[in-house]
């Protein structure tokens, strides 16, 4: 279950990734923001290399690092690892919000991301305008989106709100209308966050049958969850990651497993770090 090489991309491949890593600046000072006084100080302090050390200090945290993996055509590939294992950063630059710091990643087919609630929407668009808006950022043909419109609305069960402005709709109404239009706008890889942990029992279970038959007719699933049982069940292979690395690629069943076997005892991880890019 280690992770692949660096060899050549087959045909049967949808997306590699080889040596991926993500770099932030950190800070230690357990603040997000300076005030106005504060940024003046620093600013007349910098001639002054013995005042200079006075500042808060920073130093690099990779989020991931040196991350390596092949994807299948076809295949259901979950994502799994402890809070701050970098999962949510790894997708992010799969999905391209962010480039890596290192490494590079390729993909053979169009790819529709599901972050996080609301992810890509316009909160003043209704939730008609942002269905179509979501479809030309993937590239799609207003007829191509058209033709999909009833599958999507029917699935989200939002119909009757479909002319209203999304940023009037509850957390449960968005995750249900965001993951219609990224499954049914046919990308031929679809990338979700914790889209199982959003949302009733009926509506995963939706979730969890598109994802199958999307999958059965030969689209890509990059999924990550904390819910070891689904990812067992559903997905062809698991890549387990924490602190940033990866720790194993394999089977579904022994890889969460595995993870399960891992996370008994864990300690808890330490305080939010602060981020500066």
């Amino acid at each position: 279950m280690a992770p692949p090489g660096s060899g050549g991309v087959s045909a049967d491949v949808a997306i590699a990734a080889e040596g991926l890593g993500k770099r932030y600046r950190i800070s230690n000072n357990g603040r997000s923001y300076r005030t106005l006084k504060e940024a003046l100080s620093d600013a007349l302090r910098r001639p002054f290399p013995a005042m200079a050390g006075r500042g808060p200090e920073a130093h690099d945290f990779w989020a991931i690092r040196d991350v390596s993996f092949e994807v299948h055509r076809g295949e259901v590939f979950g994502i799994i690892g402890p809070n701050g294992s970098g999962k949510s950063t790894l997708l992010k630059v799969l999905s391209r919000i962010t480039p890596p710091s290192e490494g590079r990643a390729e993909f053979r087919g169009r790819v529709a991301s599901l972050l996080e609630v609301g992810t890509g929407f316009s909160p003043e668009l209704t939730g008609r305008e942002n269905i179509f808006l979501n479809g030309a950022i993937l590239g799609m043909r207003r007829q191509e989106i058209a033709k999909n419109l009833d599958a999507i609305v029917e699935f989200s069960e939002v119909g009757e709100f479909l002319d209203t402005p999304v940023k009037r709709y509850s957390s449960g109404m968005y995750v249900r209308l965001a993951f219609a239009v990224a499954a049914h706008l046919d990308p031929e890889i679809l990338i979700a966050d914790e889209v199982l942990a959003v949302g009733d029992l009926a509506f995963q279970q939706k979730c969890l049958a598109k994802m199958d038959s999307a999958a059965q007719a030969g689209r890509t699933v990059v999924l990550v969850s904390h819910n070891v049982g689904s990812l067992a069940n559903l997905c062809d292979r698991v890549m387990y990651l924490r602190h940033g690395h990866v720790q194993c690629i394999g089977p579904a069943a022994e890889v969460t497993a595995a993870y399960v076997a891992d996370m008994i005892g864990a300690p808890n991880a330490g305080p939010e770090a602060v981020f500066v890019e």
